[in-house]
Protein backbone atom coordinates (compact mmCIF):
# COMPACT_ATOMS: atom_id res chain seq x y z
CA UNK A 1 0.00 0.00 0.00
CA UNK A 2 1.53 3.47 -0.90
CA UNK A 3 2.01 6.11 1.63
CA UNK A 4 -0.21 9.49 0.81
CA UNK A 5 1.83 12.14 -0.57
CA UNK A 6 4.03 14.41 1.44
CA UNK A 7 5.41 17.75 1.26
CA UNK A 8 9.23 17.66 1.06
CA UNK A 9 11.76 20.11 -0.13
CA UNK A 10 13.79 17.29 -2.08
CA UNK A 11 15.38 18.19 -4.98
CA UNK A 12 14.58 21.79 -5.00
CA UNK A 13 16.93 23.23 -2.62
CA UNK A 14 19.66 24.17 -5.59
CA UNK A 15 22.52 22.62 -3.39
CA UNK A 16 25.48 21.69 -5.50
CA UNK A 17 25.68 17.66 -5.88
CA UNK A 18 28.58 15.63 -4.89
CA UNK A 19 30.05 12.46 -6.44
CA UNK A 20 29.74 11.04 -9.93
CA UNK A 21 26.71 13.20 -10.49
CA UNK A 22 28.38 16.01 -9.68
CA UNK A 23 30.98 15.26 -12.21
CA UNK A 24 29.06 15.02 -14.91
CA UNK A 25 28.15 18.23 -16.89
CA UNK A 26 25.21 19.50 -18.84
CA UNK A 27 26.56 19.48 -22.31
CA UNK A 28 23.57 20.57 -24.72
CA UNK A 29 25.83 21.92 -26.99
CA UNK A 30 28.78 23.21 -25.98
CA UNK A 31 29.08 22.25 -22.46
CA UNK A 32 30.98 18.84 -21.71
CA UNK A 33 31.64 15.80 -19.35
CA UNK A 34 34.84 14.68 -17.55
CA UNK A 35 35.33 12.24 -14.96
CA UNK A 36 36.94 12.74 -11.57
CA UNK A 37 39.44 10.19 -10.29
CA UNK A 38 38.18 8.33 -7.24
CA UNK A 39 35.54 7.11 -5.78
CA UNK A 40 32.21 8.06 -4.16
CA UNK A 41 28.66 7.18 -2.93
CA UNK A 42 26.15 7.96 -5.16
CA UNK A 43 22.69 8.79 -3.67
CA UNK A 44 19.32 7.98 -4.23
CA UNK A 45 17.09 10.54 -6.36
CA UNK A 46 14.03 11.20 -4.17
CA UNK A 47 12.23 7.87 -5.76
CA UNK A 48 12.62 4.49 -4.86
CA UNK A 49 13.77 3.99 -8.94
CA UNK A 50 17.01 3.61 -8.37
CA UNK A 51 19.14 2.30 -5.00
CA UNK A 52 22.15 4.23 -3.32
CA UNK A 53 25.20 2.45 -4.57
CA UNK A 54 28.76 2.69 -4.63
CA UNK A 55 30.74 3.66 -7.79
CA UNK A 56 34.15 4.26 -8.60
CA UNK A 57 35.04 7.31 -11.23
CA UNK A 58 38.08 7.36 -13.36
CA UNK A 59 39.77 10.35 -14.58
CA UNK A 60 39.33 11.94 -18.33
CA UNK A 61 40.45 15.07 -16.66
CA UNK A 62 41.57 17.17 -13.44
CA UNK A 63 39.13 19.69 -12.95
CA UNK A 64 35.31 19.81 -14.05
CA UNK A 65 34.08 22.04 -16.68
CA UNK A 66 31.89 24.69 -15.91
CA UNK A 67 28.11 23.51 -16.05
CA UNK A 68 25.58 25.55 -17.38
CA UNK A 69 23.22 26.41 -14.69
CA UNK A 70 19.74 27.18 -15.82
CA UNK A 71 16.53 28.08 -13.47
CA UNK A 72 15.16 24.47 -14.02
CA UNK A 73 18.21 22.77 -13.27
CA UNK A 74 18.70 24.72 -10.05
CA UNK A 75 16.00 26.42 -9.14
CA UNK A 76 15.40 28.62 -6.15
CA UNK A 77 14.10 26.94 -2.89
CA UNK A 78 10.10 25.71 -3.59
CA UNK A 79 8.61 22.77 -2.35
CA UNK A 80 7.91 19.61 -4.28
CA UNK A 81 6.09 16.47 -3.91
CA UNK A 82 7.55 12.61 -3.76
CA UNK A 83 5.46 9.97 -3.26
CA UNK A 84 7.23 7.15 -0.90
CA UNK A 85 6.34 3.64 -1.99
CA UNK A 86 6.21 0.68 -0.23
CA UNK A 87 8.75 -2.18 -1.38
CA UNK A 88 5.42 -4.26 -2.08
CA UNK A 89 3.80 -1.09 -4.05
CA UNK A 90 4.83 -1.45 -7.95
CA UNK A 91 5.13 1.62 -10.41
CA UNK A 92 2.61 1.48 -13.16
CA UNK A 93 4.60 -0.69 -16.51
CA UNK A 94 5.31 1.72 -18.89
CA UNK A 95 4.68 -0.57 -21.56
CA UNK A 96 0.86 -1.61 -20.37
CA UNK A 97 0.15 1.69 -19.78
CA UNK A 98 0.69 3.08 -23.07
CA UNK A 99 -0.36 0.35 -25.23
CA UNK A 100 -4.01 1.41 -26.06
CA UNK A 101 -2.44 4.63 -27.48
CA UNK A 102 0.07 2.43 -29.61
CA UNK A 103 -2.52 0.02 -30.73
CA UNK A 104 -2.82 0.79 -33.94
CA UNK A 105 0.32 2.63 -34.33
CA UNK A 106 2.18 0.41 -36.88
CA UNK A 107 -1.37 0.71 -39.20
CA UNK A 108 -1.69 4.30 -38.88
CA UNK A 109 2.63 4.70 -40.17
CA UNK A 110 1.31 2.15 -43.17
CA UNK A 111 -1.40 4.29 -44.45
CA UNK A 112 1.07 7.63 -44.02
CA UNK A 113 3.52 5.41 -46.38
CA UNK A 114 0.56 4.59 -48.65
CA UNK A 115 1.92 4.15 -52.42
CA UNK A 116 1.02 2.41 -55.90
CA UNK A 117 4.21 1.24 -56.28
CA UNK A 118 3.80 -2.21 -54.95
CA UNK A 119 8.07 -2.61 -54.96
CA UNK A 120 8.67 0.22 -52.39
CA UNK A 121 5.82 0.18 -50.57
CA UNK A 122 7.04 -3.27 -49.47
CA UNK A 123 10.40 -1.67 -48.36
CA UNK A 124 9.38 0.49 -46.79
CA UNK A 125 6.73 -1.75 -44.65
CA UNK A 126 9.87 -3.73 -43.95
CA UNK A 127 10.23 -2.86 -40.47
CA UNK A 128 7.06 -1.38 -39.61
CA UNK A 129 6.13 -5.16 -38.73
CA UNK A 130 4.82 -4.51 -35.30
CA UNK A 131 7.82 -6.60 -33.86
CA UNK A 132 9.84 -3.42 -32.85
CA UNK A 133 9.71 -2.21 -29.13
CA UNK A 134 8.19 1.49 -30.37
CA UNK A 135 9.91 2.55 -27.34
CA UNK A 136 10.59 6.36 -28.50
CA UNK A 137 6.65 6.09 -29.21
CA UNK A 138 5.82 4.97 -25.02
CA UNK A 139 7.83 7.47 -23.78
CA UNK A 140 6.10 9.58 -25.98
CA UNK A 141 2.57 9.64 -25.63
CA UNK A 142 3.54 9.06 -21.63
CA UNK A 143 5.01 12.25 -21.75
CA UNK A 144 2.19 13.70 -23.30
CA UNK A 145 -0.48 12.44 -21.01
CA UNK A 146 1.93 13.20 -17.57
CA UNK A 147 1.81 16.89 -19.42
CA UNK A 148 -1.91 16.96 -19.98
CA UNK A 149 -2.61 15.74 -16.73
CA UNK A 150 0.42 18.57 -15.17
CA UNK A 151 -1.83 21.20 -17.12
CA UNK A 152 -5.30 20.55 -15.28
CA UNK A 153 -6.36 18.63 -18.46
CA UNK A 154 -7.71 15.02 -18.60
CA UNK A 155 -5.25 12.50 -19.88
CA UNK A 156 -6.11 11.83 -22.83
CA UNK A 157 -4.01 12.36 -26.05
CA UNK A 158 -4.11 15.36 -28.73
CA UNK A 159 -4.44 14.60 -31.85
CA UNK A 160 -1.36 16.43 -32.59
CA UNK A 161 0.47 14.09 -29.63
CA UNK A 162 -0.34 10.98 -31.13
CA UNK A 163 1.06 12.35 -34.19
CA UNK A 164 3.96 13.17 -32.94
CA UNK A 165 4.49 9.64 -31.23
CA UNK A 166 3.91 7.94 -35.07
CA UNK A 167 6.38 10.68 -36.32
CA UNK A 168 9.17 9.73 -33.53
CA UNK A 169 8.71 6.12 -34.50
CA UNK A 170 9.14 6.91 -38.35
CA UNK A 171 12.10 9.30 -38.37
CA UNK A 172 14.16 6.65 -36.42
CA UNK A 173 12.88 3.56 -38.69
CA UNK A 174 14.39 6.22 -41.63
CA UNK A 175 17.36 6.72 -39.19
CA UNK A 176 17.98 2.86 -38.79
CA UNK A 177 17.55 2.13 -42.84
CA UNK A 178 19.96 4.79 -43.62
CA UNK A 179 22.84 3.72 -40.67
CA UNK A 180 22.51 -0.06 -42.29
CA UNK A 181 23.72 1.39 -45.64
CA UNK A 182 26.36 3.42 -44.21
CA UNK A 183 27.64 0.64 -41.98
CA UNK A 184 27.09 -2.30 -43.89
CA UNK A 185 25.30 -4.02 -41.90
CA UNK A 186 23.33 -7.11 -42.75
CA UNK A 187 20.95 -7.62 -39.54
CA UNK A 188 18.72 -5.54 -37.92
CA UNK A 189 16.14 -6.42 -35.28
CA UNK A 190 16.59 -10.18 -36.03
CA UNK A 191 15.68 -9.54 -40.06
CA UNK A 192 18.04 -9.17 -42.87
CA UNK A 193 18.58 -5.49 -43.40
CA UNK A 194 17.13 -3.64 -46.35
CA UNK A 195 20.27 -2.92 -47.66
CA UNK A 196 20.95 -6.64 -47.91
CA UNK A 197 17.20 -7.66 -49.93
CA UNK A 198 16.77 -4.90 -51.90
CA UNK A 199 20.58 -3.17 -52.27
CA UNK A 200 21.93 0.27 -50.83
CA UNK A 201 20.12 2.62 -53.84
CA UNK A 202 16.83 1.53 -53.01
CA UNK A 203 17.26 1.44 -49.18
CA UNK A 204 18.48 5.21 -49.25
CA UNK A 205 15.32 6.03 -51.14
CA UNK A 206 13.59 4.25 -49.01
CA UNK A 207 14.66 5.83 -45.59
CA UNK A 208 14.47 9.23 -48.10
CA UNK A 209 10.56 8.58 -48.75
CA UNK A 210 9.84 7.30 -45.09
CA UNK A 211 11.55 10.67 -43.60
CA UNK A 212 8.92 12.58 -46.30
CA UNK A 213 6.45 10.82 -45.40
CA UNK A 214 7.02 11.78 -41.49
CA UNK A 215 8.19 15.75 -42.53
CA UNK A 216 4.33 15.75 -44.28
CA UNK A 217 2.66 14.33 -41.34
CA UNK A 218 4.18 16.66 -38.80
CA UNK A 219 3.16 19.69 -41.12
CA UNK A 220 -0.34 18.99 -41.17
CA UNK A 221 -0.33 19.53 -37.03
CA UNK A 222 -0.25 23.07 -38.02
CA UNK A 223 1.99 23.98 -35.16
CA UNK A 224 5.11 25.77 -36.02
CA UNK A 225 7.06 25.39 -33.10
CA UNK A 226 6.13 21.46 -33.21
CA UNK A 227 7.97 21.78 -36.69
CA UNK A 228 10.60 23.53 -35.81
CA UNK A 229 11.62 21.58 -32.54
CA UNK A 230 11.05 18.25 -34.71
CA UNK A 231 13.20 19.48 -37.59
CA UNK A 232 15.84 19.68 -35.16
CA UNK A 233 16.33 16.32 -34.95
CA UNK A 234 17.01 16.05 -38.79
CA UNK A 235 20.05 17.69 -38.21
CA UNK A 236 21.21 16.87 -35.17
CA UNK A 237 20.97 12.76 -37.16
CA UNK A 238 23.24 13.84 -39.82
CA UNK A 239 25.42 15.90 -37.26
CA UNK A 240 25.43 12.35 -35.09
CA UNK A 241 26.73 10.72 -38.21
CA UNK A 242 29.34 13.12 -39.19
CA UNK A 243 31.00 12.77 -35.65
CA UNK A 244 31.33 9.32 -35.52
CA UNK A 245 33.11 8.89 -38.86
CA UNK A 246 35.84 11.25 -36.51
CA UNK A 247 37.77 11.08 -33.37
CA UNK A 248 39.66 13.27 -30.78
CA UNK A 249 42.95 12.42 -29.95
CA UNK A 250 42.82 14.58 -26.33
CA UNK A 251 41.17 12.33 -24.21
CA UNK A 252 38.61 14.48 -22.78
CA UNK A 253 37.50 15.95 -25.62
CA UNK A 254 37.17 12.44 -27.11
CA UNK A 255 34.31 11.69 -24.05
CA UNK A 256 33.06 14.38 -24.78
CA UNK A 257 32.66 14.31 -28.37
CA UNK A 258 31.23 10.94 -27.90
CA UNK A 259 28.89 12.20 -25.30
CA UNK A 260 28.01 14.95 -27.85
CA UNK A 261 27.62 12.10 -30.88
CA UNK A 262 25.67 10.23 -28.54
CA UNK A 263 22.93 12.74 -28.26
CA UNK A 264 22.35 14.19 -31.41
CA UNK A 265 22.03 10.61 -32.82
CA UNK A 266 19.88 8.46 -30.25
CA UNK A 267 18.88 11.18 -27.04
CA UNK A 268 17.70 14.12 -29.47
CA UNK A 269 14.83 12.17 -31.42
CA UNK A 270 13.57 11.42 -27.59
CA UNK A 271 14.21 14.73 -25.99
CA UNK A 272 12.56 16.74 -28.80
CA UNK A 273 9.82 14.66 -28.97
CA UNK A 274 9.34 14.93 -25.10
CA UNK A 275 9.42 18.86 -25.88
CA UNK A 276 7.34 18.78 -28.77
CA UNK A 277 4.38 17.24 -26.93
CA UNK A 278 4.28 19.18 -24.03
CA UNK A 279 4.19 22.17 -25.98
CA UNK A 280 0.86 21.34 -27.39
CA UNK A 281 -0.66 20.80 -24.02
CA UNK A 282 1.50 23.99 -22.01
CA UNK A 283 2.97 27.10 -22.63
CA UNK A 284 5.35 27.15 -19.83
CA UNK A 285 8.75 27.23 -21.40
CA UNK A 286 10.09 25.22 -17.74
CA UNK A 287 7.26 22.26 -18.58
CA UNK A 288 8.64 22.33 -21.94
CA UNK A 289 12.70 21.91 -20.31
CA UNK A 290 11.11 19.29 -18.05
CA UNK A 291 10.39 17.31 -20.92
CA UNK A 292 13.00 17.81 -23.25
CA UNK A 293 15.76 16.72 -19.97
CA UNK A 294 13.69 14.04 -19.22
CA UNK A 295 14.31 12.66 -22.67
CA UNK A 296 17.78 14.08 -23.19
CA UNK A 297 18.61 11.94 -20.32
CA UNK A 298 16.98 8.99 -20.95
CA UNK A 299 17.93 8.74 -24.35
CA UNK A 300 21.62 9.06 -23.32
CA UNK A 301 21.39 6.26 -20.83
CA UNK A 302 19.71 4.38 -23.23
CA UNK A 303 22.81 4.70 -25.86
CA UNK A 304 24.86 4.00 -22.82
CA UNK A 305 23.47 0.99 -22.23
CA UNK A 306 23.10 -0.25 -25.85
CA UNK A 307 26.79 0.63 -25.60
CA UNK A 308 27.48 -2.08 -23.00
CA UNK A 309 25.34 -4.69 -24.17
CA UNK A 310 27.82 -5.13 -27.66
CA UNK A 311 30.15 -5.96 -25.18
CA UNK A 312 27.85 -8.06 -22.97
CA UNK A 313 25.14 -10.00 -24.74
CA UNK A 314 25.11 -12.46 -27.48
CA UNK A 315 24.52 -11.80 -31.33
CA UNK A 316 20.55 -13.69 -30.36
CA UNK A 317 19.75 -11.31 -27.44
CA UNK A 318 20.86 -8.11 -29.51
CA UNK A 319 19.39 -9.20 -33.05
CA UNK A 320 22.14 -8.43 -34.63
CA UNK A 321 26.46 -9.59 -34.56
CA UNK A 322 27.69 -8.17 -31.15
CA UNK A 323 31.27 -6.31 -31.13
CA UNK A 324 29.62 -4.58 -34.28
CA UNK A 325 31.04 -1.28 -33.00
CA UNK A 326 34.28 -2.28 -32.56
CA UNK A 327 34.35 -3.82 -36.05
CA UNK A 328 32.99 -0.33 -37.38
CA UNK A 329 36.13 1.47 -36.16
CA UNK A 330 33.60 3.24 -33.10
CA UNK A 331 35.28 3.48 -29.57
CA UNK A 332 31.89 3.42 -27.29
CA UNK A 333 32.28 4.16 -24.02
CA UNK A 334 33.09 0.94 -22.21
CA UNK A 335 36.38 1.44 -24.62
CA UNK A 336 36.93 5.03 -23.63
CA UNK A 337 37.12 3.92 -19.98
CA UNK A 338 38.84 1.27 -20.25
CA UNK A 339 41.71 3.15 -21.81
CA UNK A 340 42.41 4.67 -18.13
CA UNK A 341 43.46 1.70 -17.20
CA UNK A 342 45.12 0.39 -20.73
CA UNK A 343 46.61 3.19 -22.56
CA UNK A 344 47.26 0.59 -25.41
CA UNK A 345 43.66 1.20 -26.50
CA UNK A 346 44.78 4.63 -27.08
CA UNK A 347 46.82 3.79 -30.61
CA UNK A 348 43.69 1.40 -31.75
CA UNK A 349 41.05 4.28 -31.13
CA UNK A 350 42.70 6.54 -33.06
CA UNK A 351 43.55 4.10 -35.98
CA UNK A 352 39.88 2.88 -35.52
CA UNK A 353 40.89 -0.54 -34.93
CA UNK A 354 41.58 -1.37 -38.30
CA UNK A 355 45.07 -3.02 -37.81
CA UNK A 356 45.02 -6.79 -37.64
CA UNK A 357 43.95 -8.56 -34.34
CA UNK A 358 42.67 -4.86 -32.74
CA UNK A 359 39.20 -5.61 -32.40
CA UNK A 360 40.27 -8.71 -30.15
CA UNK A 361 43.04 -7.32 -28.23
CA UNK A 362 40.47 -4.35 -27.74
CA UNK A 363 37.59 -6.70 -26.75
CA UNK A 364 39.99 -8.39 -24.29
CA UNK A 365 41.04 -5.19 -22.39
CA UNK A 366 37.74 -4.11 -22.02
CA UNK A 367 36.70 -7.37 -20.49
CA UNK A 368 39.58 -7.45 -18.43
CA UNK A 369 38.96 -3.43 -16.99
CA UNK A 370 36.07 -1.88 -15.38
CA UNK A 371 34.84 -0.61 -18.81
CA UNK A 372 31.70 -1.67 -18.52
CA UNK A 373 30.54 -1.55 -14.93
CA UNK A 374 31.74 2.57 -15.51
CA UNK A 375 29.58 2.78 -18.59
CA UNK A 376 26.78 1.13 -16.41
CA UNK A 377 27.29 3.60 -13.78
CA UNK A 378 27.19 6.64 -15.82
CA UNK A 379 24.00 5.27 -17.52
CA UNK A 380 22.44 5.27 -13.96
CA UNK A 381 22.99 8.73 -13.26
CA UNK A 382 21.58 9.71 -16.44
CA UNK A 383 18.67 8.03 -15.43
CA UNK A 384 19.07 9.79 -12.03
CA UNK A 385 18.67 12.84 -13.49
CA UNK A 386 15.69 12.29 -15.83
CA UNK A 387 13.71 11.12 -12.69
CA UNK A 388 14.54 14.20 -10.60
CA UNK A 389 13.19 15.82 -13.61
CA UNK A 390 10.33 14.02 -14.29
CA UNK A 391 9.16 14.52 -10.48
CA UNK A 392 8.59 18.00 -11.02
CA UNK A 393 5.63 17.51 -12.97
CA UNK A 394 2.75 16.94 -10.68
CA UNK A 395 2.12 13.35 -10.07
CA UNK A 396 0.19 10.93 -12.39
CA UNK A 397 0.34 7.61 -13.24
CA UNK A 398 2.39 8.55 -16.63
CA UNK A 399 4.96 10.55 -14.56
CA UNK A 400 5.78 7.59 -12.48
CA UNK A 401 5.64 5.21 -15.45
CA UNK A 402 8.24 7.19 -16.92
CA UNK A 403 9.97 6.91 -13.59
CA UNK A 404 9.81 3.31 -13.55
CA UNK A 405 11.09 3.19 -17.13
CA UNK A 406 14.18 4.72 -16.14
CA UNK A 407 14.40 1.10 -14.58
CA UNK A 408 13.72 -0.43 -17.65
CA UNK A 409 16.68 1.11 -19.81
CA UNK A 410 19.20 0.28 -17.25
CA UNK A 411 18.82 -3.14 -16.96
CA UNK A 412 17.50 -4.62 -20.52
CA UNK A 413 19.61 -6.97 -21.64
CA UNK A 414 18.47 -6.44 -25.90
Amino acid sequence: MALPWRHCWRWATGSTRTNLLETICSFNGSSATSLLRGTGTATGSGNEGLSSRTVHATSLGNSILTRHKSKLLYPTPKPCYCKRIHSDAKLKDPFTLAQKDLNHLYDDIKKELFVSKSELKSICDYYFDGKGKAFRPMIVVLMARACNSHSNRDGDLLPGQRSIAMISEMIHTASLVHDDVIDGSDKRRGKTTINEVWGERKAILAGDFILSAASMALARIGNNTVVSVLSQVTEDLVRGEFMQLGSKENEKERFKHYLDKTFKKTASLIANSCKAVSILVNSDPEVHEIAFQYGRNVGIAFQLVDDVLDFTACASQLGKPSATDLKLGLATGPVLFACQQFPELHGMIMRRFSSSGDVARAWQYVQESEGVDQTNYLAQHYCQEAIRQISLLRPSLERDALIRLTQMVLTRDK
